[in-house]
């Protein structure tokens, strides 16, 4: 008799987790609550105030408009967005001529469907090889 609850209330438990993940997989589906439209377009995250923080996004589906919240990453690298990830080379040698070295990437995800080189370039300032040496640490030694 007690196995016979057992298993009823398991056979329950089973059934509220299945319902509970089927319907957490129609939302995700949709893509925007409460709406019907399936090919929604996005557009660049926007900040609010100055170059880079919190934000938001437009998305529009045919005659439908939305606005998201976003945030754009304050190292983000302005020459190719914040919504297109790279995967970098390492970085090449100093050129002595200009001062600087480059590394190349190749495409690694487009979010929002936003349009993204497929390879890109980047440089920076060559760091000096002379580093500073540590000060001595002043105090009592053995003498």
């Amino acid at each position: 008799m007690q196995h016979r609850g057992f298993l009823l209330l398991a056979l329950f438990a089973l059934l509220a987790l299945t319902s509970a993940v089927a319907k957490k997989k129609d939302k995700v589906k949709k893509g925007v609550p409460g709406s019907e439209c399936a090919e929604w377009t996005w557009g660049p995250c926007t900040p609010s105030s100055k170059d880079c923080g919190a934000g938001s996004r437009e998305g529009t589906c045919g005659a439908q408009t939305q606005r998201i919240r976003c945030r754009v990453p304050c190292n983000w690298k302005k020459e190719f967005g914040a919504d297109c990830k790279y995967k970098f080379e390492s970085w090449g040698a100093c050129d002595g001529g200009t001062g600087t070295k480059a590394r190349q990437g190749t495409l690694k995800k487009a979010r929002y469907n936003a349009q993204c080189q497929e390879t890109i370039r980047v440089t920076k300032p060559c760091t000096p090889k002379t580093k500073a040496k540590a000060k001595a640490k002043k105090g009592k030694g053995k003498d």
